[in-house]
């Protein structure tokens, strides 16, 4: 029995090894037109944006680690201009991982609480990886270029994490959202453990859907949608938000507060395969 627990435990070690490994090998990525000067490139984790300036290209999120080379050809596709910055959403894995692949004069920018996130990141203990985090940070809100190039950083409060970034290409009225709008029509991971906050979520996403000039949003990872998809993910996580409320002040248990849940006919379709997680999230904040 003690030898074929020993083997069981080498089996589950490998497995979990090359599931890691797979992760982290390169993937197939696509690359598409969503303004003149403006691409998102899908595959290999969350959504990155190559926007075209005059200067140089600017990349926001660099996806799982390995995924560098992938990103600077699809970049190389529609331009011949350098990478100059990159900008990071937020501090997950799927959006910083290849930052390492942007070598050379490339400055990296990030809100002040995703650079402190990122610090804690193992892929940046390395005294060498250092370079790849932000070294040009902002608190609320950071102006970047002007006229055509210019893109607007705005943090207005903690949802996915503590730190997460609006990025607004300003002439073209489009927005990044990162992962505070990762999934058009389902529940969000909610990182308590990097400062994020399933009370604050939709208050979040209220402030960041009154930004004034945007029309359309690049989610963290769904396809390009309208500033009207935002508005209703915004209302779609207040009602969870006080459904959970709602479930806490009666007694219930996370358990039958996941089993009793019911939301309101108009949010019917949306996804709530992370209901636990995220009841369980905003349980822990409710006193």
């Amino acid at each position: 029995m003690k030898r074929i627990a020993v083997l069981s435990g080498l089996l589950l070690v490998g497995a979990i090894s090359l599931a890691t490994a797979q992760q982290q090998q390169p993937t197939a990525l696509d690359i598409q037109q969503v303004k003149e000067n403006l691409y998102m490139i899908t595959g290999g984790g969350g959504n990155t944006a190559a926007f075209i300036t005059d200067k140089g290209v600017v990349v926001v999120d660099t996806k799982l680690p390995n995924n560098g080379p992938g990103i600077l050809d699809k970049i190389k596709s529609v331009t011949s201009k350098p990478v100059m910055m990159v900008i990071n959403t937020h501090t997950h894995g799927d959006h910083v991982g290849s930052n390492s692949a942007f070598t050379g004069t490339v400055e990296f920018v990030a809100q002040e609480n995703t650079k402190t996130n990122m610090e804690k990141m193992p892929m940046f203990q390395p005294a060498e990886n250092k370079k790849f985090l932000p070294s040009k940070t902002y608190k609320d809100k950071m102006s970047l270029f002007s006229g055509k190039d210019k893109i607007d950083l705005y943090y207005v409060g903690r949802g996915h994490t503590s730190g997460d970034s609006f990025v607004v290409f300003s002439a073209l009225k489009v927005m990044h959202s990162g992962d505070m709008f990762a999934f058009a029509k389902g529940l969000p991971f909610i990182d308590t453990s990097n400062g994020g906050s399933g009370v604050e979520y939709p208050k979040t996403l209220a402030k960041a859907a009154e930004i004034k000039g945007v029309e359309s949003i690049i989610p963290g990872h769904s396809p390009v949608q309208p500033l009207s998809e935002l508005k209703a993910y915004g209302e779609f996580m207040a009602a969870v938000v006080a459904a959970t409320e709602e479930a806490k002040k009666a007694g219930k248990t996370v358990d039958q507060a996941v089993a009793d849940f019911k939301l309101p006919e108009k949010f019917k379709g949306y996804d709530l395969g992370r209901l636990k997680p995220a009841v369980t999230a905003i349980y822990s904040e409710l006193k």
